[in-house]
C-alpha cells in the first residue's frame, strides 16, 4: 500500500454537548473518541497525521502531542475549508490521504483500506467516498452510484428530488484521494450555499464534472461511522460498543451471569473460563488471566489478577494492584499499588497500599497499611506465611517477616522478625464492681432531673 496520510477534522465547537471539554476528547469506554480513531489510523500505518483544530484547540493539541500534527482553522468555513488547512503541513507529500471525523471514531482500519485499495483501483478514481446505507437514511445526503460504486451524483438531502431520496446510499462524509488532487479540487470548491460555506463532498461532483471517476466503498457495519454531537448520541455508542465487548467476552470463554450490568474498558483483557457476577465495572489497564472469579459490585482499575485467583464482593482494585495466582480479597477490600502473593488472602474489610504480601500470608479484617504520613509514600513487606490478625495497623516504612504473627488489635510501626509474635496492646485495667456503681449513679441522677423538670 502506498503511503498515506489521515486528515482529521476535529474543529468544531461542539456546542451540543454543553461541556467545556472538547467534543472529541469525550471518552468511550474509558478512551477519548480521538484516540479510538487514531488507533485505527496506527493500526493502518498512516505516514502522517494532521488534526485540524480550531474552537477548544489547546486540549487538542495537548492530547495529540507527539503522535500528530494540528494546524488551525479559523474561522470555520465548512469541511473543505477545514480540509484545506492541512494542505501546508503537506506540502511536497505525493501519497494518498484519508479525510475522518474526530466525532466518528470507529472508522475501522479495514475500511479505511477498503477506500485507499479502490483509490488506487486500475480504473484510478478521483475520489473514494465511504457510503452506508442506515435503516432510516433521514436527512444524509446521497450517494446516486450504479452497479459498479461509480458515483454518478452526490446530493444533498434538501436538494433531491423524491426519486434521488428513495435512494438509501447515503453519505459519511469520509473521502480519500490523491494528495494533488484533493487540493486541487478544493481550491475550486465555492461557497455559493445557503451557509455560505466550502464542502468537502463538492469536490465529488466537480470531479465527474471534469470526466473523471469517484467511486464509493460501502460499509458493512453503518454504525462505524456514526458520529457523535451530542450526550445522548454519546451513551448510545457506549451502549452498542459495550453491548459487542460483552458478546466478545462471552464468544471468548468468559461467563457472565448478568451481561447487562457489566462495564469493560477499551483495553480489558479477560482470559478463558473467568466468572463476571452482576455489576462489575472495569476501568483502564485491567488483564484477567484463566479461571478468575469477579464477584458481584467490584470495581477494577489498572489491575493484573493471575489465574484461580477470586476477587470481591464489593472489591476495589486500584491501579499498580497484583494478585498472583489463587490469591483473594473479599468484600471491601481495597488494593493500590500493592500485590498480593500466591494463595495470599485478604477476605474483607481491609485497605493494602504500597504493600507486597508474600505467598499464603492471610490478612485479618480492618487491617490497613498506613502508607501515607500527608507528604510521601512508605512500603509496607509482609513475608511468606504472615498472620496478621484483625484490625491491625502497619505504619510504613515496615517488614513483617516470615511466618510471624501479628496480635489483632496491634499498631506496629517496627519490623517484625521472622518466625515472631509482635503484640501491641495497652494493659488491660480492671476495676470489679465499677460497672454496677457507674449505673446505679447514673439512674439515680436521671430520675432526679426528670422529677425536677
Amino acid at each position: 500500500m502506498r503511503d498515506f496520510a489521515a486528515i482529521i477534522l476535529a474543529a468544531g465547537k461542539g456546542t451540543r454537548m454543553k461541556s467545556d471539554l472538547h467534543k472529541v476528547l469525550h471518552p468511550i469506554a474509558g478512551r477519548a473518541m480521538l484516540d479510538h480513531l487514531m488507533a485505527s489510523v496506527d493500526e493502518l500505518g498512516a505516514a502522517r497525521q494532521v488534526v485540524v483544530v480550531g474552537a477548544g484547540r489547546d486540549q487538542i493539541e495537548r492530547a495529540v502531542e507527539g503522535r500528530a500534527e494540528t494546524c488551525l482553522q479559523e474561522p470555520q468555513l465548512g469541511t473543505g475549508h477545514a480540509v484545506q488547512q492541512a494542505e501546508g503541513l503537506l506540502e511536497g507529500f505525493d501519497g494518498d490521504v484519508i479525510v475522518l471525523y474526530g466525532d466518528v471514531p470507529f472508522v475501522r482500519a479495514e475500511t479505511m483500506r477498503a477506500m485507499l485499495d479502490r483509490l488506487n483501483a486500475p480504473d484510478a478514481p478521483a475520489v473514494v467516498v465511504l457510503g452506508f446505507e442506515p435503516e432510516d437514511p433521514l436527512a444524509y445526503g446521497r450517494i446516486i452510484a450504479d452497479d459498479d460504486g461509480a458515483i454518478i451524483k452526490m446530493v444533498e438531502y434538501k436538494d433531491a428530488d423524491e426519486g434521488e431520496r428513495a435512494c438509501h446510499l447515503c453519505n459519511s462524509g469520509l473521502m480519500a484521494a490523491k494528495a494533488s488532487d484533493l487540493f486541487s479540487l478544493l481550491a475550486r470548491v465555492g461557497n455559493d450555499n445557503a451557509q455560505g460555506e466550502y464542502y468537502l463532498p463538492d469536490i465529488v461532483n466537480i470531479a465527474i464534472g471534469d470526466g473523471r471517476a469517484c467511486a464509493v466503498v460501502i460499509t458493512d457495519e453503518p454504525d462505524e461511522v456514526a458520529g457523535i454531537n451530542s450526550r445522548s448520541e454519546l451513551a448510545r455508542v457506549e451502549a452498542r460498543w459495550q453491548a459487542a465487548r460483552r458478546e466478545r467476552a462471552m464468544a471468548d470463554g468468559a461467563t457472565m451471569i448478568a451481561p447487562a450490568t457489566v462495564f469493560f474498558c477499551w483495553d480489558t483483557k479477560i482470559g478463558r473460563d473467568v466468572t463476571i457476577e452482576p455489576h462489575v465495572v472495569f476501568g483502564p489497564g485491567v488483564e484477567i488471566a484463566d479461571k478468575v472469579r469477579i464477584r458481584a459490585y467490584c470495581h477494577i482499575e489498572g489491575a493484573t489478577i493471575a489465574s484461580g485467583a477470586a476477587v470481591g464482593p464489593f472489591a476495589r482494585l486500584r491501579p499498580g494492584a497484583v494478585m498472583e495466582e489463587g490469591s483473594f480479597v473479599g468484600n471491601f477490600v481495597e488494593m493500590k499499588k500493592a500485590v498480593l502473593g500466591k494463595g495470599a488472602k485478604a477476605s474483607h474489610l481491609s485497605y493494602l497500599g504500597d504493600a507486597t504480601v508474600g505467598a499464603g500470608a492471610n490478612i485479618g479484617a480492618g487491617t490497613i497499611t498506613c502508607n501515607y504520613d500527608g507528604y510521601f509514600k512508605y512500603q509496607t513487606h509482609i513475608g511468606e506465611r504472615a498472620f496478621i490478625g484483625s484490625n491491625s495497623a502497619l505504619v510504613a516504612p515496615v517488614n513483617i517477616g516470615s511466618d510471624a504473627i501479628v496480635a489483632a488489635g496491634s499498631t506496629v510501626s517496627r519490623d517484625v522478625a521472622a518466625g515472631e509474635l509482635r503484640m501491641v496492646r495497652a494493659e488491660q485495667l480492671v476495676k470489679p464492681g465499677w460497672a454496677d456503681r457507674f449505673h446505679d449513679a447514673m439512674k439515680k441522677k436521671k430520675e432526679t432531673a426528670k422529677k425536677e423538670s
